[in-house]
């Protein structure tokens, strides 16, 4: 019983993996990189944890350590007080943790004790499911189109943009949203022949497509065209087999979380970011 870490992702997947597609819609970010890894190698530098009770995974950590603070599955307060101690002896430094509030906490107290960081709340998110698609209607002038070649210095702008715009929380590296492109996972809003909005998905794992992120410019917001451009890529996964579609919100923004429900998602739990710095 207890933590093990490796920086081996086909031996976390093969030991973790049926704890993680046992609830693929908590775990979908865990997942959708862990199949974005198998495909790619995006995050080079990931460690991977899985915590056991008895003979069965109960808890899981990947930390892709150059881009994200470890993001914790559900697991047992005693779990993650416990992957405190054992991060605290591998990487000194944690700039923040990702998980449940509950979760979250518990690591995060487990770390101030060990090393004196104290935390504070740096992101609060909900996640979504689909429950029935309902674009908008009306809907915005213009169309989606699934981007292409000819939109990667659109979508590296847009990928830097979208982490300024999002305080740093979103993915910082254009090679994600890249390698989306290239896998026909864009999805574009066009209104007078010119992007006016996107929305990225991950390819599906275990049965979920997640839809991330979601961008408009400044100049074309309050028209509709990210409700539309989210519908678009929804549909899109839906298209291709995806079981269920999920996406995170930032809880400091009522506006995206008004206009996701009202074209069809409903919350399942909420996460926290809480940072040591």
């Amino acid at each position: 019983m207890g933590w093990t870490l490796s920086d081996d992702h086909e031996e976390f997947t093969g030991r973790a993996g049926a704890f993680l597609r046992s609830d693929p819609v908590r775990n979908t970010v865990t997942l959708t990189l862990t199949e974005s890894m198998r495909r790619r190698n995006l995050y080079p530098h990931a460690l991977f944890g899985w915590w056991t009770e008895g003979a069965d995974v109960a808890g899981t950590v990947l930390w892709t350590t150059d881009r994200y603070p470890p993001l914790l599955s559900a697991m047992p307060e005693r779990a993650a007080r416990e992957l405190a101690d054992v991060l605290a002896e591998r990487a000194p430094v944690v700039g923040a943790v990702n998980g449940t509030p509950g979760t979250a906490a518990a690591f995060a107290a487990a770390w101030t004790r060990r090393t004196g960081a104290p935390s504070r709340v740096a992101l609060r998110q909900r996640l979504h499911r689909l429950a029935r698609l309902e674009p908008p209607d009306p809907a915005p002038g213009g169309a989606a189109r699934t981007g292409g070649d000819a939109d990667r210095e659109l979508v590296t702008d847009w990928s830097r943009a979208f982490h300024r715009d999002t305080g740093g929380h979103g993915d910082p590296n254009p090679a994600v949203l890249l390698s989306r492109l290239d896998d026909g996972l864009i999805t574009l809003w066009e209104d007078g022949g010119r992007p006016v909005a996107l929305a990225g998905r991950t390819a599906t794992a275990a049965g979920v497509a997640r839809i991330a992120p979601v961008y408009t410019p400044d100049e074309h917001r309050r028209r509709g065209y990210g409700a539309a451009v989210t519908a678009a890529a929804t549909r899109a996964a839906l298209d291709v087999g995806a079981e269920d579609v999920v996406l995170f919100t930032d809880l400091a923004n009522p506006t995206s979380n008004g206009v996701y429900r009202r074209i069809g998602y409903r919350p399942v739990e909420d996460r926290v970011v809480l940072s040591f710095t």
